[in-house]
Protein backbone atom coordinates (compact mmCIF):
# COMPACT_ATOMS: atom_id res chain seq x y z
CA UNK A 1 0.00 0.00 0.00
CA UNK A 2 1.24 3.17 -1.23
CA UNK A 3 1.69 6.01 1.64
CA UNK A 4 -1.07 8.33 0.28
CA UNK A 5 -3.47 5.28 0.15
CA UNK A 6 -2.36 4.52 4.02
CA UNK A 7 -3.28 8.56 4.81
CA UNK A 8 -6.38 8.40 2.93
CA UNK A 9 -7.26 4.68 4.71
CA UNK A 10 -6.40 6.17 8.05
CA UNK A 11 -9.00 8.81 7.70
CA UNK A 12 -11.70 6.67 5.58
CA UNK A 13 -11.47 3.97 7.99
CA UNK A 14 -12.93 5.54 11.69
CA UNK A 15 -15.18 7.69 9.45
CA UNK A 16 -16.34 4.45 7.93
CA UNK A 17 -17.08 2.37 11.25
CA UNK A 18 -18.76 5.04 13.26
CA UNK A 19 -21.12 5.67 9.94
CA UNK A 20 -21.91 1.74 10.81
CA UNK A 21 -22.53 2.43 14.60
CA UNK A 22 -24.79 5.43 13.69
CA UNK A 23 -26.63 3.29 11.18
CA UNK A 24 -27.15 0.47 13.80
CA UNK A 25 -28.45 2.99 16.38
CA UNK A 26 -30.86 4.42 13.95
CA UNK A 27 -32.03 0.96 12.76
CA UNK A 28 -30.31 -1.67 12.56
CA UNK A 29 -30.44 -2.81 15.95
CA UNK A 30 -34.56 -2.29 15.63
CA UNK A 31 -34.42 -5.25 12.39
CA UNK A 32 -30.76 -7.00 12.83
CA UNK A 33 -29.76 -6.30 16.80
CA UNK A 34 -26.66 -8.87 16.75
CA UNK A 35 -25.36 -6.82 14.02
CA UNK A 36 -23.03 -5.62 16.26
CA UNK A 37 -20.51 -7.96 16.33
CA UNK A 38 -19.66 -7.55 12.34
CA UNK A 39 -19.39 -3.87 12.83
CA UNK A 40 -16.95 -4.43 16.40
CA UNK A 41 -15.13 -6.76 14.35
CA UNK A 42 -14.02 -3.94 11.63
CA UNK A 43 -11.81 -2.49 14.45
CA UNK A 44 -10.32 -5.31 16.08
CA UNK A 45 -9.59 -7.04 12.76
CA UNK A 46 -7.60 -3.29 11.59
CA UNK A 47 -6.11 -4.10 15.19
CA UNK A 48 -4.97 -7.28 14.07
CA UNK A 49 -3.86 -6.28 10.65
CA UNK A 50 -1.40 -3.66 12.09
CA UNK A 51 0.23 -5.63 14.96
CA UNK A 52 -1.72 -2.97 17.44
CA UNK A 53 -1.86 -5.01 21.05
CA UNK A 54 -4.23 -4.46 23.80
CA UNK A 55 -1.63 -2.97 25.37
CA UNK A 56 -0.07 -0.66 22.77
CA UNK A 57 -4.19 0.93 22.41
CA UNK A 58 -4.04 2.00 26.28
CA UNK A 59 -5.31 -0.96 28.16
CA UNK A 60 -2.63 -1.06 30.32
CA UNK A 61 -1.81 0.00 33.86
CA UNK A 62 1.29 2.38 32.83
CA UNK A 63 0.61 5.85 33.39
CA UNK A 64 -2.45 5.20 35.75
CA UNK A 65 -1.00 6.17 39.01
CA UNK A 66 0.51 8.96 37.28
CA UNK A 67 -3.50 9.91 35.97
CA UNK A 68 -5.27 9.19 39.54
CA UNK A 69 -2.68 11.43 41.26
CA UNK A 70 -2.50 14.45 38.49
CA UNK A 71 -6.36 14.03 37.57
CA UNK A 72 -8.54 12.12 40.47
CA UNK A 73 -8.76 15.63 42.58
CA UNK A 74 -10.32 17.13 39.96
CA UNK A 75 -12.72 14.22 38.81
CA UNK A 76 -13.20 14.60 42.72
CA UNK A 77 -14.14 18.01 42.42
CA UNK A 78 -16.34 17.46 39.53
CA UNK A 79 -18.58 14.85 40.93
CA UNK A 80 -19.22 17.17 44.32
CA UNK A 81 -19.97 19.95 42.32
CA UNK A 82 -22.55 18.00 40.28
CA UNK A 83 -23.89 16.55 42.96
CA UNK A 84 -24.35 19.82 45.09
CA UNK A 85 -25.52 21.49 42.00
CA UNK A 86 -28.53 18.56 42.24
CA UNK A 87 -29.14 18.93 45.17
CA UNK A 88 -28.99 23.00 45.26
CA UNK A 89 -32.06 22.86 42.38
CA UNK A 90 -33.92 19.74 43.58
CA UNK A 91 -33.02 17.71 40.39
CA UNK A 92 -31.10 14.88 42.11
CA UNK A 93 -32.63 11.01 40.72
CA UNK A 94 -34.45 9.52 43.66
CA UNK A 95 -32.12 6.51 43.66
CA UNK A 96 -31.19 4.31 46.91
CA UNK A 97 -27.22 4.78 47.44
CA UNK A 98 -26.83 0.82 46.84
CA UNK A 99 -28.35 0.83 43.32
CA UNK A 100 -26.52 4.30 42.44
CA UNK A 101 -23.27 2.23 43.33
CA UNK A 102 -24.79 -0.74 41.21
CA UNK A 103 -25.59 1.47 37.80
CA UNK A 104 -21.50 2.82 38.25
CA UNK A 105 -20.38 -0.39 38.44
CA UNK A 106 -22.32 -1.70 35.62
CA UNK A 107 -21.65 1.84 33.98
CA UNK A 108 -18.07 1.82 34.23
CA UNK A 109 -16.88 -0.76 31.47
CA UNK A 110 -19.67 0.45 28.89
CA UNK A 111 -17.21 3.86 29.69
CA UNK A 112 -14.40 2.19 28.89
CA UNK A 113 -15.66 0.46 25.72
CA UNK A 114 -16.68 4.07 24.48
CA UNK A 115 -13.27 5.47 25.39
CA UNK A 116 -11.35 2.50 23.99
CA UNK A 117 -13.69 3.51 20.45
CA UNK A 118 -12.75 7.16 20.48
CA UNK A 119 -9.31 6.88 21.55
CA UNK A 120 -7.89 3.82 21.02
CA UNK A 121 -9.51 3.28 17.74
CA UNK A 122 -11.07 6.30 16.31
CA UNK A 123 -7.72 9.09 17.36
CA UNK A 124 -5.22 6.53 17.12
CA UNK A 125 -6.32 6.46 13.02
CA UNK A 126 -6.50 10.04 12.82
CA UNK A 127 -3.20 10.85 14.59
CA UNK A 128 -1.44 9.14 11.87
CA UNK A 129 -2.46 11.64 9.72
CA UNK A 130 -3.55 14.44 11.35
CA UNK A 131 -1.63 17.31 14.18
CA UNK A 132 -2.50 16.37 17.51
CA UNK A 133 -5.26 19.37 18.09
CA UNK A 134 -6.73 18.30 15.21
CA UNK A 135 -6.72 14.34 15.18
CA UNK A 136 -8.41 14.91 19.03
CA UNK A 137 -10.90 17.45 17.21
CA UNK A 138 -11.88 15.13 14.41
CA UNK A 139 -12.26 12.27 17.03
CA UNK A 140 -14.48 14.13 19.55
CA UNK A 141 -16.71 15.94 16.56
CA UNK A 142 -17.40 11.62 15.52
CA UNK A 143 -17.81 10.50 19.04
CA UNK A 144 -20.88 13.88 19.73
CA UNK A 145 -22.32 13.41 16.26
CA UNK A 146 -23.35 9.40 17.53
CA UNK A 147 -25.17 10.75 20.41
CA UNK A 148 -27.36 12.72 18.27
CA UNK A 149 -30.20 14.12 18.11
CA UNK A 150 -29.62 14.15 21.84
CA UNK A 151 -28.19 18.53 22.10
CA UNK A 152 -27.00 18.06 25.77
CA UNK A 153 -24.84 14.86 25.16
CA UNK A 154 -23.67 16.04 21.99
CA UNK A 155 -22.17 18.96 23.59
CA UNK A 156 -21.24 17.40 26.40
CA UNK A 157 -19.30 14.57 24.38
CA UNK A 158 -17.60 17.28 22.23
CA UNK A 159 -16.02 18.96 25.05
CA UNK A 160 -15.51 16.11 27.11
CA UNK A 161 -14.12 13.90 24.30
CA UNK A 162 -12.02 16.66 22.92
CA UNK A 163 -10.46 16.49 26.22
CA UNK A 164 -9.85 13.17 26.63
CA UNK A 165 -8.62 12.54 23.69
CA UNK A 166 -6.00 15.13 24.48
CA UNK A 167 -5.22 13.29 27.71
CA UNK A 168 -4.78 9.89 26.05
CA UNK A 169 -2.23 11.36 23.60
CA UNK A 170 -0.36 12.46 26.34
CA UNK A 171 -0.37 9.02 28.58
CA UNK A 172 -2.31 6.77 26.81
CA UNK A 173 -4.20 5.03 29.22
CA UNK A 174 -7.74 4.05 28.76
CA UNK A 175 -8.53 2.87 32.47
CA UNK A 176 -8.54 6.11 34.11
CA UNK A 177 -10.79 7.67 30.67
CA UNK A 178 -12.93 4.90 31.65
CA UNK A 179 -13.14 5.55 35.09
CA UNK A 180 -13.72 8.91 34.58
CA UNK A 181 -16.22 8.57 31.61
CA UNK A 182 -18.59 5.97 34.13
CA UNK A 183 -17.76 8.34 36.84
CA UNK A 184 -19.32 11.19 35.22
CA UNK A 185 -21.87 9.42 32.99
CA UNK A 186 -23.71 8.57 36.06
CA UNK A 187 -23.71 11.52 37.88
CA UNK A 188 -25.07 13.10 34.64
CA UNK A 189 -27.86 10.61 34.68
CA UNK A 190 -28.38 11.24 38.57
CA UNK A 191 -28.46 15.02 38.61
CA UNK A 192 -29.35 16.54 35.39
CA UNK A 193 -33.50 16.26 35.12
CA UNK A 194 -35.03 14.19 32.04
CA UNK A 195 -36.03 17.64 30.38
CA UNK A 196 -32.41 18.75 29.66
CA UNK A 197 -31.27 15.12 28.68
CA UNK A 198 -33.80 13.05 28.08
CA UNK A 199 -32.77 10.26 30.36
CA UNK A 200 -29.17 10.24 28.29
CA UNK A 201 -31.58 8.49 25.31
CA UNK A 202 -29.77 8.80 22.11
CA UNK A 203 -31.33 7.78 18.05
CA UNK A 204 -34.41 7.25 17.66
CA UNK A 205 -34.87 6.89 21.72
CA UNK A 206 -34.25 10.40 21.80
CA UNK A 207 -37.67 11.62 20.99
CA UNK A 208 -39.74 9.11 23.40
CA UNK A 209 -38.24 11.14 26.18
Amino acid sequence: MSRSAGRKLAILEPIAVFGLILAYIWSLRYHHPAAWAPILAVPLASHWWRGEGAAALGFRIQNLNVCLRRFAPALAFLALLLLASGLLLDTVRHVPPDRAALIWAIYLPWGLFQQYLLNGYCLTRFATVLPDRGAALAAAALFSAVHAPNWFLMLVTLVAGYAAARLYRRYRNLYFLGLAHGTVGVLLFLVVPDSISHHLMIGPGWYGH
